[in-house]
């Protein structure tokens, strides 16, 4: 079991780890296909997501307001219907009211007493602040990908953290949802993980499905409160 009581810092993805963005997405991308007559199953539909965003974080960087119009036009494109601009950024736009998971804040805030904690969020600096408010809970330290340059799994993004944070990575302990973009390269550089499992047994959803090993698994934000207290 990993001893808790080494870290100083806990570093945390944001969406889908912190926020429900599966949910998000959905409501924000089921009435666009629904304007044009189209359906999805939701898993296929968050499957596509998955997708296509990663398609577009792969390329030359740009924001993620971009990225996320670019997965908007790439729903339009394969489901064969013509998305106006509006409707692009409508999904961008819906970020903002992506909520946390029932537990993310009460989490955060028995966290907080008792460590330091930093975002390292593949996202726009001012699409964070949007859904800092929700979580409540103030952040020593937050490395977006538009601070980085670079989307995650890019190892230059867990360096940034680590250049700010300023402390010896066997005293930072990451913890994310997604194995693909967090724990595989957080591990690479000798940090310990920790996986937020928040899906399951239902395989990948919106995130890119990939094989890693974390010290440490747990359903929820709740449970690792508990164990880190």
């Amino acid at each position: 079991m990993l001893d808790f009581r080494r870290f100083r810092v806990l570093a945390f993805d944001c969406y889908g780890t912190l926020i429900d963005w599966e949910s998000g997405i959905l409501a924000a991308l089921g009435p666009l296909l629904a304007a044009h007559g189209k359906s999805l199953a939701d898993d296929k539909l968050l499957e596509l997501f998955g997708e296509l965003e990663a398609e577009a974080e792969a390329g030359e960087y740009q924001s993620y307001r971009k990225i996320l119009e670019s997965v908007a036009r790439g729903f339009s494109r394969r489901l064969s219907f013509e998305a106006s601009e509006e409707e692009a950024r409508s999904l961008p736009e819906s970020l903002k009211n992506w909520p946390p998971f029932p537990d993310t804040v009460a989490a955060l805030g028995k966290l907080k007493t008792r460590y330091k904690l930093a975002i390292v969020s593949n996202t726009d600096d001012d699409l964070f602040a949007q859904t800092a408010r929700l979580l409540e809970v103030p952040f020593d330290w937050v490395i977006t990908a538009q601070q980085a340059g670079s989307y995650k799994p890019s190892h230059t993004n867990f360096k940034l953290a680590l250049e700010r944070i300023a402390l010896p990575p066997d005293q930072v302990l990451h913890c994310a949802q997604s194995i693909y973009h967090d724990i595989v390269p957080a591990r690479e550089l000798g940090l310990a993980t920790v996986w937020v499992n928040r899906r399951g047994a239902k395989g990948g959803g919106a995130t890119k499905e990939a094989s890693g090993r974390p010290d440490v698994e747990v359903p929820d934000l709740k449970t690792l409160a508990e164990l880190a207290r």
